[in-house]
């Protein structure tokens, strides 16, 4: 028995400016969230890349080729809703940043963390007026308090449908700090994917590729990518 999809009944998808944003219509009427939510979202961006999502579906309904759709239907059903509890899970990441847990052999792999991240941790230092310190092993040592506590307020800071994509960045980078640089735009996301993937990428060139390992990273990297491109749509002037 093939299984049940919802069928298209829609003939145009559009955009509709509201006071508080802008919907998405399909033949003019406003689409809603699996909660029931009006799904308005802050950007004329994001909903046009929402509306090409649902001009280019065909006969059946594909959830998994609406991406957009998906993340934006979390902001406002999930994150809206437990903003400060999803913040605060986020900003936990920064008392123990997979950038600052270091080798302490072989060397070449210490000379390629220090080389890879003590530039992100640098701009950090910086940007977010936070300088997290590295250490040798996987024991946990704590972070400054202030360092942790301004990153932890850049955080909650976040909107709905920021705070929903930068939740994919950190989470699927293991890592605060990379989750911000590629919401800051400080490197492409690709590159920025690379370094959360430095260990393994080593562990790669001395032992071979472990195909499942590698299928679960090209998916993970691709829901990276396109957590740091909704972030930016969400962010950017109408």
């Amino acid at each position: 028995m093939s299984e049940w999809a919802m069928k298209r009944f829609w003939k145009e998808a559009g955009i509709s400016e509201q006071q508080d944003g802008f919907a998405v219509v399909l033949d003019g009427r406003g689409i809603k969230t699996p909660a029931k939510t009006p799904l308005v979202v802050p950007t004329r961006a994001l909903a046009e890349q929402i509306a090409q999502e649902w001009d280019a579906q065909g006969e059946k309904i594909d959830p998994t080729t609406m991406p957009f759709t998906k993340t934006s239907n979390s902001a406002l059903d999930k994150v809206a809703t437990q903003h400060a509890e999803v913040a605060d899970m986020l900003a936990e990441y920064g008392d123990s940043d997979l950038l600052c847990y270091r080798a302490d052999s072989p060397q070449a792999l210490v000379q390629r963390q220090a080389a890879r991240w003590d530039p992100v941790l640098d701009w950090a230092a910086e940007a977010l007026n936070a300088r997290l310190e590295p250490r040798q092993g996987v024991i946990h040592a704590p972070q400054s308090a202030e360092a942790v506590a301004n990153l932890s307020r850049q955080v909650h800071g976040l909107s709905n449908f920021q705070l929903a994509a930068f939740h994919d960045l950190v989470s699927m980078s293991g890592s605060l700090i990379l989750g911000f640089a590629a919401a800051h735009g400080w490197a492409p996301a690709e590159d920025i994917w690379a370094l959360s993937r430095v260990d393994e990428t080593w562990q790669e060139e001395q032992w071979g590729v472990d195909e499942e390992a590698s299928r679960i990273a090209q998916y993970k990297q691709k829901e990276f990518n396109h957590a740091a491109m909704f972030y930016h749509m969400a962010s950017i002037a109408a």
